[in-house]
This record gives C-alpha cells, sequence and structure tokens, in this order.
C-alpha cells in the first residue's frame, strides 16, 4: 500500500480544467469525510509517484490526465508515530474528460470553480491554502535519465 510500516507515501493531484475549476472529491470515511478535498491516495509497490496520482484520480473520478508537474509536499506527524507525507502534483486533463465517481470511496466527485470552493464550508484546509495562492511555480519531471545500472532502475523520473 506505500506504507512502510509507520511511513506513510500518499499523492495528490491539482487538476484544473481549462476553464479554471477544479477537479475535487468528497470522501465517505477518514479525516477528509464529507469535505471536498483533492483526489489522493497512496503509492502502490512498483510504481513511481507520479504514476500513483494518474491512477488515483482515474480511480476516484474516471478523469484522464498528463502530468505538468509537482507543486510541493505535505508532511506531517501523526500522533507522534506515523509519519505522513503527500506529494502534490499538477495535472491537466485530456479534452473531453467526464467525471465518473468511485461510489465505494466518494460521495461525490466534481469540478467546482475557485469560488465555489473558497465560499463552501465543507472545503477542506489544504484546499484552502492551494485557492489562495497562485499555482505557477511547478517542478516540471525528467524523464529518459539513467543513474546507472547498478540501480536496476525498471522507471526513473526526477522532478528537480
Amino acid at each position: 500500500m506505500g506504507k512502510r510500516e509507520n511511513v506513510w507515501l500518499g499523492v495528490a493531484g491539482v487538476v484544473i480544467s481549462e476553464d479554471g475549476r477544479w477537479l475535487v472529491v468528497k470522501k465517505r470515511y477518514g479525516g477528509l469525510k464529507d469535505s471536498w478535498s483533492l483526489p489522493a491516495g497512496f503509492v502502490d509497490e512498483g510504481e513511481t509517484a507520479d504514476q500513483a496520482v494518474l491512477r488515483e484520480v482515474y480511480e476516484e473520478t474516471g478523469v484522464e490526465c498528463t502530468v505538468a508537474g509537482l507543486l510541493g509536499l505535505r508532511t506531517g506527524v501523526i500522533r507522534e508515530s506515523i509519519s505522513d507525507n503527500m506529494i502534490v502534483f499538477l495535472l491537466s486533463p485530456l479534452p473531453g474528460q467526464k467525471v465518473k465517481v468511485e461510489e465505494s470511496e466518494l460521495y461525490d466527485a466534481r469540478f467546482m470553480l475557485p469560488e465555489e470552493l473558497k465560499t463552501d464550508p465543507a472545503t477542506s484546509m489544504l484546499l484552502h491554502y492551494l485557492l489562495s495562492k497562485p499555482i505557477d511555480q511547478v517542478v516540471a519531471g525528467k524523464a529518459g535519465l539513467d543513474p546507472g545500472e547498478q540501480f536496476h532502475y525498471s522507471a526513473y523520473q526526477l522532478f528537480l
């Protein structure tokens, strides 16, 4: 599940449509239950973080995307023992995508205008934070590099 005992690695996707609407979800469980939040989940074995965010967004919302770049990291410690880390990516939806809600995990998923999210009491703190600042500092990915055969990478991507 991308968890190494008490070290968790998650990913979240900021998906912004051409008309400026943000893809948000309402989870059925956890600390973000009933809140608008980013589509997110854990990195699985055998995948890179950027592959994981595309998979998670698609699984939760049915929206296929490309990775525009890395926005940053949310990191915290839960109950003084669990290292909870989430890499946040900026994603671009492919043209003509329709939202399909993954109903076992989510109550809802939709594209919403930033103004709607800013005034909705159900909007999560992280979303409020992201909406309060310009999304212009994105670190692009760089594929096609090989750090050496001794590492045996089957996938390798830099966001630096």
